[in-house]
């Protein structure tokens, strides 16, 4: 039986199951057994919320820690949320076509995406009402990689996955009261981070390193010379007393944790107050 025909039967099954609680798993089969995924995961980012896990293929180990660590705060630097939602990119992508050069030697790559165990990742961005879904395909083999021909097949049928998935979620993707505005608060947490005590330039540089940008990438993207790139980020670091990216990493999810999101408010000030210190 070739590739499409099996996955022809299997998204028959997934489309019998639109609107009941079988569809997430029904769909991401009939995808994962036609690239052979190794891992998959369909991950529902609503506007204004915090991510929501839909389908996740079961660990061996049964180790979640690394998924609820991406959900509560590490999501925000995550190359396909920030596609999906920022830039609003849809379609099929694998992470290196989205990732900033130099993501790998990122503290976000090293602390959390390299704990998955992925050897490489490739996700199907898809807006849906509400916000948007990455069905995020990962190999976990070393050395394993996805084909150009998988690729091409995810492109090719790329509308018709969009479509069921877009019909399934019409109306599960709209924002639930009280959580409506914990991202956007998030959100405005990492636009002010370390804006009380760095420069604006300082503070945009800071940043940039969040998001897995290289020293090379910054200077292209500002326009200015890498050693100028190289000297704002070593006064920044002083000023936040850290000395490292590591450290940087680890500062920032900090000062989320203590944060209320306040529209153009440091994050630094609530993580250094007497009672975040007590």
């Amino acid at each position: 039986m070739s590739p499409l025909h099996s996955f022809a039967q299997r998204l028959a099954r997934a489309l019998n199951c639109l609107g009941t609680p079988g569809f997430p798993d029904a769909m991401c089969s009939a995808v994962g057994e036609l690239v052979a995924a190794e891992d998959i995961s369909l991950i529902l980012f609503r506007v204004g919320q915090l991510p929501t896990v839909e389908f996740n293929t079961p660990r061996e180990s049964g180790d979640t820690s690394s998924l609820e660590s991406y959900l509560r705060r590490a999501f925000l630097l995550d190359p396909y949320y920030r596609a999906a939602t920022v830039e609003h990119q849809y379609g099929v992508f694998r992470l290196k076509a989205l990732a900033p050069h130099g993501f790998k030697s990122s503290e976000y790559y090293r602390t959390w995406y390299r704990n998955n165990g992925l050897s490489d990742e490739c996700g199907l961005l898809i807006p849906v009402e509400g916000g948007s879904m990455n069905l995020s395909l990962g190999m976990t083999s070393a050395g394993q990689t996805f084909s150009e021909r998988s690729l091409k097949l995810l492109r090719e049928l790329y509308p018709i996955i969009e479509a069921a998935i877009q019909r399934h979620w019409a109306e599960a993707a709209s924002p639930r009261g009280e959580d409506s505005s914990l991202q956007r608060r998030m959100e405005a947490s990492l636009h002010a981070f370390g804006s009380s005590v760095l420069t604006r330039r300082e503070q945009q540089i800071t940043g940039m390193v969040l998001l897995g940008n290289s020293t090379r990438l910054i200077a292209e993207k500002l326009a200015i010379s890498t050693e100028t790139v190289k000297l704002h980020r070593k006064h920044a670091y002083a000023k936040l007393d850290i000395s490292s990216q590591a450290e940087l990493f680890s500062l920032f999810m900090q000062a989320l944790t203590h944060s209320e999101g306040e529209e153009g408010v440091d994050p630094l000030i609530a993580l250094h107050s007497p009672t975040a210190a007590s």
